[in-house]
């Protein structure tokens, strides 16, 4: 994870290219301890999440998951949830610049940013049904708020991949740009925000999670709890 300060913006670049950016829990904290650290430093004021190579992030690092799931690796899981906390909570805009492909976590994520651009080559999907598991990261809740219940309920059941134009055209994303073009484009979003009053900036931000409430928690839990049962039962789904 590279972490670099462009003025008042902090641009946050996931870098894992020989695993197109696949999550594991040395880089699910990485993510997390860059973004508590922006929201405790005054002098960030917008934070931008991207990719190196091309894929934005395809997801958990199913190696890992492997690995952890059979007691084969000592290490623990609790990446993930940090990750989705500071998401949650984050209290300053987050915007992302989705380079290139964003698959399961790489894709949820996205809708816990404020601000979504997407290259015109990258392609977006939740496999979890192909893959026999539950949604994550609060998704069964949020994909519905933001692109609709029937969109949600179709990307969700099918599996199916969507490009950056489908992304716009559905309001998970607010515009698309050539790979080439986007990094540019998000950072000048971003310091046209920087620009603004912080104070009134983050009041919104505050706001407009309060008005959320508490949906993506609830709806976490639930899908944890599926996630318990899916892998309690221990049955070929």
């Amino acid at each position: 994870m590279e972490v670099v300060d462009l003025g008042h913006v902090r641009l946050c670049t996931m870098q894992r290219p020989e695993r197109r950016n696949a999550f594991d829990q040395e880089h699910y904290h990485a993510l997390a301890a860059a973004l508590a650290g922006a929201a405790d430093d005054d002098t960030v004021r917008v934070v931008v999440v991207t990719g190196t190579g091309t894929a934005f992030s395809a997801g958990q690092d199913l190696k890992e998951m492997a690995a952890l799931a059979d007691g084969s690796s000592e290490g623990t899981n609790d990446g993930f949830p940090r990750l989705l906390d500071q998401l949650d909570t984050f209290p300053k805009p987050l915007l992302a610049a989705v380079n290139g492909d964003a698959v399961g976590i790489g894709m949820t994520m996205l809708l816990h940013c404020d601000i979504v651009l997407v290259a015109a080559e990258a392609r977006l999907r939740v496999p979890f049904s192909e893959l026999g598991v539950p949604p994550e990261a609060g998704s069964s809740a949020l994909l519905p708020d933001v692109v609709g219940w029937q969109q949600a309920a179709e990307l969700l059941f099918t599996s199916r991949w969507i490009d950056g134009a489908e992304a716009v055209a559905m309001g998970l994303a607010l515009r698309v740009h050539p790979r080439e073009a986007l990094l540019a484009e998000s950072l000048g979003l971003a310091t046209q925000i920087a620009e603004q009053s912080s104070w009134a900036v983050q009041t919104a931000k505050r706001l407009m999670l309060a008005g959320r409430g508490d949906r993506s928690r609830a709806a976490r839990r639930g899908e944890d709890a599926a996630f318990a049962t899916l892998f309690g039962r221990n049955t070929d789904v």
